[in-house]
């Protein structure tokens, strides 16, 4: 996820607010996300499937056979009923199963980030902030008072002395 946030602003992939909070575009990091996992999930099942065809005691029948390897891999169940056999293969599942997880996870994160808000410090900062410029302008205001306060006073002790 940190990766992806690094890389947003490289492309400028955020926008900043009033407040100066930078605000992602979540939707795009879990589109792309999704992408990526369809994509590797494709890829992956596709040289699993051709590393272990044709081999008598592999598990691994069928391309939806693969596929299910790799789904199974990257969300960490593996139920046991298909597994590589040759080394291209495991090479697969363990790239899927590290992969897989750190972009599910990520895809997680944002759903609940965004959908839920559990973890949205960007409105408690807008809130803050806001808050400290109506404190400022309080203050502003105040200090201009004490000042038309302090030359009233300092003309009344004028004219009291004369």
């Amino acid at each position: 996820m940190i990766v992806v946030q690094k890389a947003m602003e490289k492309t400028n992939l955020y926008r900043v607010d009033g407040f100066g909070v930078k605000n992602y575009n979540y939707g795009f990091i879990g589109v792309a996300s999704l992408i990526l996992f369809i994509t590797l999930n494709i890829s992956l099942g596709y040289l699993t499937y051709q590393a272990e065809i044709g081999l008598e005691v592999s598990p691994v029948k069928s391309y939806s056979d693969a596929l299910w390897l790799m789904v199974m891999s990257a969300t960490t169940i593996g139920f046991g009923d298909v597994y590589p056999i040759t080394f291209v293969g495991r090479a697969c599942v363990f790239v899927m199963f590290i992969l897989g997880v750190g972009i599910l996870g990520g895809m997680g994160a944002v759903f609940v980030n965004k959908i839920f808000g559990f973890a949205d410090t960007n409105i408690k900062n807008r809130e803050l902030r806001m808050q400290n410029a109506q404190i400022i302008a309080q203050n502003v205001e105040t200090a201009k008072k004490l000042i038309v306060l302090e030359e009233k006073l300092e003309a009344l002790t004028k004219s009291l002395n004369k």
